[in-house]
Parts: structure tokens; sequence; C-alpha cells
């Protein structure tokens, strides 16, 4: 039988987008300095969006209203995946450390689209 999750900490899409915000933020700290109030904020806005749209959808009580968060969290992902290939092509960032990115966004991905699916099909 599956325990259920007495928080959002407790769900492995939430703690897989918390370490992708965390990687976010050590990347973008050597982010050029002109680059604060967009590529820098922009990209930071957006992993955090991940996370915190699970951690809201969490207690939402509707299924619709569930999904509605996690479809957003996964839109924010997306825009992630972009960041990463524009860092990279502005040379913000190295092969190494865009894979690995790419990778624990990768990883955040999967788990949050079979939790969204979980909940989908519950419907």
């Amino acid at each position: 039988m599956e325990q259920k999750s007495k928080s959002f900490q407790d769900i492995k899409a939430w703690q897989e987008s918390h370490k992708f915000v965390l990687m976010t933020y050590q990347a973008t700290a050597r982010f050029p300095k002109e680059e604060i109030f967009c590529l820098t904020s922009q990209f930071r806005r957006a992993a955090i969006s991940i996370a915190a749209n699970i951690a809201e959808g969490y207690k939402k009580r509707g299924k619709n209203d569930k999904l509605r968060f996690f479809n957003i969290a996964q839109g924010s992902l997306e825009e992630c995946r972009y960041y990463l290939i524009l860092a990279f092509d502005l040379k913000y960032m190295d092969g190494k450390l865009q894979n690995e990115m790419k990778l624990q966004l990768e990883h955040a991905s999967r788990l949050l689209n079979s939790y969204y699916d979980a909940i989908d099909s519950d419907r």
C-alpha cells in the first residue's frame, strides 16, 4: 500500500525540481552582470516556478486545480529547457554544466509527468 505524502516536500518531483533550482542559482551566479535583470532573472524565476507550482498544486483540493498547477510547472520546466540552450549558446555555461542541468531537469520532468498522469487517471 502506497503511503500518502504529508507535505509537498515528500513529492519526488518537488525534491528533484528543488535540486534544479539550487543548480540554477549556482549556474546563474556566474552569468555576466548585464544579465542580472534579463536571463539570470528569467531563468531563476522559471526554475522556482516549477517547484513552487508543485507545492501550490499539492494543497489544492480539486483535481482540476491540482492538474492546472502541475501543468503550469510543466510549462516552466520547458521554459528552463530553452534557457539551458540559450545560456550554452551565449557561452555563459560549458557543455558539462549544461548536460548536468539537462539531466536533472529531465529527471524532474519524468517524475512530474508521472505524478500528473497518476492524478489525471484517478479522475
